[in-house]
């Protein structure tokens, strides 16, 4: 039997997020993000949050508005700055967020580490700059390299185009950037899935993530806020 759990409510597809955690949270700007999920989030309360993602949140919406409902601590992200990005902009510069900024290929990089149960590795990006302030540098035939290290989460938040009932994903376009290492490297992966097909309709050789790194599903063409529970 599938460990996979599909959910109807986004209630259930979010419970059991504690204050403090640290959330992977998918997308690509605003494609791919797992807005859905990310909306349960803030009604589901948990606070004091660490949210790793490839922005620091878009507009209003998304992870933008996390940030605005004052859920968060602290931001690990590539690119914290973009023309729509005014409530990350105002949380920082007023002292209420912290930032880590992380260059977008070793943000994958340390995503993937943690996924695949590599303790560290050595990277050029970042020699030279203050992003390696504090970090190991080593020189390895000729070349200066620091050491960086996984990046773990409790929960991961993506978002797939197809998912089947046993948890293997397919994705849309850049919405595949972070969410197959995001997948594999949370102690808890909650996808929301645009369609959710029966299992054996996914042809083995196009699945992207297995749904081994899958634990909950939420459906939204079946979304409902209603008593129905989830089911295995």
């Amino acid at each position: 039997m599938s460990r996979t759990v599909i959910c109807d409510r986004t209630e259930d597809a979010v419970v059991g997020i504690g204050d403090g955690a640290t959330i992977l949270v998918g997308g690509f700007g605003m494609a791919g993000m797992p807005t859905t999920l990310i909306d349960a989030l803030i009604e589901q309360g948990a606070a004091e949050l660490t949210i790793v993602s490839n922005n620091a949140g878009n507009g209003d919406t998304g992870l933008a508005a996390v940030l605005a409902a004052g859920r968060v601590a602290k931001v690990i992200c590539s690119f914290p700055r973009q023309a729509d990005s005014y409530v990350f902009d105002e949380l920082y510069r007023a002292g209420k967020v912290d930032l880590e900024v992380v260059p977008q290929g070793n943000l994958a990089e340390r995503i993937r580490a943690a996924g695949a149960g590599i303790g560290a590795f050595f990277c050029p990006t970042g020699v030279g700059t203050p992003l390696a302030d504090g970090k190991e540098i080593r020189t390895i035939e000729g070349r200066d390299y620091v050491l960086e290290y996984p990046i773990r989460g409790d929960v991961a938040l993506i978002k797939a185009h197809v998912a089947d009932r046993a948890g293997n994903l397919l994705y849309r376009k850049t919405a595949r950037n972070f969410g197959p290492v995001m997948a594999t490297a949370a102690s808890l992966t909650i996808v929301e899935a645009a369609h959710v097909v029966d299992t054996g309709r996914i042809d083995p050789e196009a699945v992207v993530t297995p749904g081994i790194f899958v634990d909950r599903i939420l459906d939204l063409s079946a979304t409902v806020h209603t008593t129905t529970e989830c089911t295995s």
